[in-house]
């Protein structure tokens, strides 16, 4: 039989203080690899801020008919013979969540990718507070930080999670409020309707979520032929096909199904849903994510999804 993929030993043992250790040893090279990332796109990153309640001044703008004549800027106004509103900045205190699944699912890597599901999440999330830290967001991980707002915030984030030996599959989403934004890295390979219950709660909490689906191209792709054993990272359970390809159109019409159903959900909810695959850059997931948390399909004036 060919081998296209593997999960490390650690995922299969259920040791908890072995995943953690795992995963401790990975971070600091993580670390140096999402600052890498980061740095390449901060050149196009940006803050964001929008008009609204606040002290600062942000534009002048021309006036609108039916608005207040108190919010004219006369002063403005005078230099030409148009009128001007003087808006300020929007200061409404935003937290971004993120979070990396730790399940033994994501410890897969074909050969057809450079790293596994896991490295590459975790270099996403701590890209994202690498870059969110530099624009002066709070950031926190839900179940290891407390929201926080600091120049090194992917360090200190880092240094939580090496400290953290076990993290839970699902974390309590409870206590993440109204006006925060939440990514979340995962493969989402769990049924539909089982994400779509633990994720629920952020909306009708009123946060906005941001879903990046990390896959491995061969998860996607099946190249699988001939005589082939799939094993269950998550129990352990194995099952050899006697010819693999006879599995595959039924499996990449499942595969993409799922992915299709939880996009489209998201997509009601005004969230947005990115896919990486683990053989293309992680920068290219960086930019979709920030130009989605940008938008303003959330957070609207009246703070409305």
């Amino acid at each position: 039989m060919a081998r296209i993929g593997e999960v490390p030993a650690p995922a299969a043992s259920g040791d908890v203080l072995v995943r953690a250790r795992a995963r401790a040893a990975l971070l600091p090279d993580l670390l140096v690899e999402a600052s890498r990332v980061a740095n390449n796109v901060i050149a196009g990153w940006h803050g964001r801020r929008k008009r609204g309640i606040g002290e600062n001044f942000w534009q002048f703008r021309p006036y609108v008919d039916g608005e207040a004549v108190s919010r004219i800027d006369w002063r403005r106004s005078a230099r030409d013979e148009h009128l001007y509103v003087r808006d300020r900045e929007w200061e409404a205190a935003h937290t971004v969540w993120l979070w990396s699944d730790p399940s033994p699912s994501m410890l897969y890597k074909s050969q057809l990718a450079p790293t596994s599901k896991e490295a590459r999440a975790l270099v996403l999330t701590l890209a994202l507070a690498e870059l969110l830290s530099r624009s002066g967001e709070r950031i926190a991980w839900p179940g290891v930080t407390d929201p926080f707002s600091a120049r090194n915030g992917a360090e200190r984030l880092a240094a939580q999670l090496l400290h953290a030996p076990a993290l839970p599959a699902r974390p309590d989403l409870m206590p993440i409020r109204r006006f925060s934004d939440v990514v979340l890295a995962s493969d989402f390979l769990d049924p539909v309707e089982e994400t779509i219950a633990w994720l629920d709660q952020l909306a009708r909490h009123g946060a906005r979520a941001h879903l990046i689906e990390i896959a491995d191209p061969a998860e996607e792709a099946f190249p699988y032929t001939g005589r082939t054993e799939f094993s269950d990272p998550e129990t352990g359970d194995k099952l050899t096909a006697g010819r693999a390809e006879t599995l595959a159109d039924d499996y990449r019409r499942l595969y993409i199904a799922r992915r299709e159903e939880l996009s489209a959900w998201c997509k009601r909810l005004g969230w947005s849903y990115t896919v990486h695959h683990t053989d293309r850059p992680a920068a290219q997931a960086l930019v979709a994510v920030h130009l989605a948390m940008s938008a303003e399909a959330g957070y609207a004036m009246e703070g409305s999804l």
